[in-house]
């Protein structure tokens, strides 16, 4: 489907954090969940602004940076291009969702991954993880009920 496909329930976020990190609720893509009470694609509510981050990927994330194998934790944030948005169609203030170009993530560290040492515990370093999302969909058809 093209740039311009609308994202509805069932679409799906994947974000790819840079090695060595490992995210495991961001291993493989994670299903969107619309919001929108007007418009249904394929029988599904549209995604708003808003709806780009998943539940399962909010609040802190769990991660591990090997060498740094005991787990830290840590937030996505993300950075959506105007691609990503309609220019107009908003519903209660809110621009739908767009299928769009590869974007820009972070995870945020908050509590670093520790690697064991005979000295004791060290910290990863990198507290910042720039990492890259895209959006993947399987729009077929435009339903307004």
């Amino acid at each position: 489907m093209g740039a311009n496909s609308i994202l509805v329930t069932g679409d799906m976020i994947q974000i790819t954090v840079p090695p060595p990190a490992i995210v495991p609720t961001a291993a493989a893509p994670v299903p969107l969940m619309g919001s929108s009470s007007k418009l249904k694609i394929g029988m599904m509510p549209a995604c708003q602004e808003g709806d780009e981050l998943p539940a399962m990927l909010k609040g802190p994330q769990v991660y591990t940076a090997p060498p740094y194998v005991t787990p830290g934790t840590g937030t996505f944030s993300l950075t959506l291009l105007p691609s990503h948005k309609t220019a107009k169609g908003k519903e209660s203030g809110k621009k739908l969702l767009l299928k769009g170009s590869t974007f820009q993530a972070k995870f945020q560290v908050s509590s670093p991954a520790m690697m064991p040492t005979p000295a004791g515990p060290q910290p990863d370093p990198l507290m910042m993880k720039v990492c890259t999302a895209q959006f993947i969909t399987t729009q077929m058809k435009v339903e307004k009920s």
